[in-house]
């Protein structure tokens, strides 16, 4: 199953690639989607909008894992992160790839077994888990990963779940 993680963004978005093969999970590729600060808004979700849609295009993902919006304090920041969010959901949707949610305490707890992991943490679980020698750069291409292993992890029972109610 090969499986993007999305950490959603306007300014930059993060995305991962992995991939389970008989067991085994190997990243496949990951980045970031930049706009620029100065660029209108609307520009730069379409922006994010055609960059996503070329990397759905080259690797094909089955499913992916968005992270949820994470309220802060900054209202105006927690508005354009949904814009990006909406972005993203939108690209998935029309490509036909199977769309997951997770908030960023659950993704710490089930890649890392620890809700409130920090960065370091997560990058470093990370890095284990992918057989990497070094950790994933920059911090929104390795949380976009983490969100993909997330789904990875939590995919077979989700499934069974969706059998479970159909039948």
């Amino acid at each position: 199953m090969r499986t993007i993680g999305i950490d959603p963004g306007t300014a930059i978005m993060g995305w991962g690639i992995v991939e389970q093969h008989a067991g085994a999970v190997s990243l496949i590729a990951c980045g970031t989607f930049t706009t620029p600060k100065q660029m209108p808004q609307s520009e730069r979700l379409v922006c994010l909008y055609r960059d996503l849609v070329a990397c759905l295009d080259q690797y094909k993902p089955d499913s992916a894992g968005v992270e949820e919006l994470f309220f802060a304090k900054n209202v105006s920041t927690a508005l354009t992160v949904g814009q990006a969010r909406g972005v993203a959901l939108l690209a998935l949707g029309q490509a036909g790839v199977d769309i997951h949610e997770y908030k960023p305490m659950f993704v710490k707890q089930t890649v890392s077994g620890y809700g409130k992991a920090d960065k370091a943490q997560m990058q470093e679980v990370v890095r284990m888990t992918l057989r990497m020698q070094t950790i994933i750069k920059p911090d929104d291409a390795a949380d976009a990963v983490a969100i993909a292993l997330c789904h990875l992890y939590n995919a077979p029972m989700l499934q069974r779940i969706k059998d479970a109610r159909t039948t």
